[in-house]
């Protein structure tokens, strides 16, 4: 199973990375090409609003899991233990139930708009509204791969870096780094 959410992670990281470098490139040559040649790519504005839509669904996973979306608890840490696991629970079914509905809100707004296109690209609406029952199909699969450590330990998954642990500081003077009490 930690093979499974490694690769999972990693996918979703890559895709956000995927789509943030393709928006970035298009937004660039877009005011490259503004600024130096008066000539203006009728489609980069759209398709960079589109691409931060999936971003948003895509990411909204990978900030769930070491929670960084909203959240009030102080209700919760005025219970006991049991109460607080309780109350977990009840969030966590709560959460899954939604991201099941929206999933159904989802698919029934891609079948609505599926006819309609956009103004400069001319696709359909229906791939840009995909982003919501894909983006919270990987809600699900995120939330339940950190449910039993969020309910048992009010713990969230902690992300791994690719910068190593130690700073340029600590490795430049070790011995000043080590001596923090």
């Amino acid at each position: 199973m930690k093979t499974f959410e490694r690769y999972f992670i990693a996918l979703n990281k890559w895709a956000l990375v995927l789509l943030l470098g393709a928006m970035a490139v298009i937004v660039f040559a877009n005011v490259s090409l503004r600024y130096l040649t008066n000539f203006s790519i009728t489609w980069s504005e759209e398709v960079a609003r589109y691409l931060m839509i999936w971003m948003t669904f895509i990411g909204a996973g990978l900030a769930l899991r070491t929670g960084g979306h909203v959240a009030v608890s102080n209700f919760q840490e005025m219970l006991g233990p049991a109460g607080q696991r309780a109350v977990r629970i009840l969030i966590l079914c709560l959460l899954l139930a939604f991201f099941a509905i929206m999933i159904w809100m989802g698919l029934n707004y891609m079948d609505r708009a599926r006819f309609q296109l956009t103004p400069a690209t001319r696709v359909s609406f229906s791939y840009i509204y995909a982003a919501m029952p894909i983006g919270f199909g990987l809600l699900i699969v995120h939330l339940l791969l950190i449910a039993r450590s969020f309910v048992m330990e009010n713990r969230f998954a902690e992300m791994e870096t690719d910068a190593p642990s130690t700073t340029l500081h600590e490795r430049a003077i070790p011995s000043i780094a080590g001596n923090r009490d």
